[in-house]
């Protein structure tokens, strides 16, 4: 699924994520959702959340 939609993901998502130092190789980073931290519906780069580990980056990728 999509991670430029707000819709998409929930609090307990399995998701794959970038980090900002990370943005220009596009190394992702896979976890679960803790909080969302863009409150608007659509992020042109993805939807910035805090994974359960406590890492931040933007959705790239909803898996399920």
């Amino acid at each position: 699924m999509d991670g430029t939609q707000r819709k998409n993901i929930t609090p307990g998502a399995k998701v794959k994520i970038v980090q900002k130092p990370h943005q220009r190789t596009g190394q992702l980073t896979e976890g679960i959702v803790k909080d969302i931290l863009t409150s608007s519906a659509v992020h042109h780069r993805g939807i910035k959340v805090r994974l359960t580990d406590g890492t931040v980056g933007r959705v790239q990728e909803v898996l399920g």
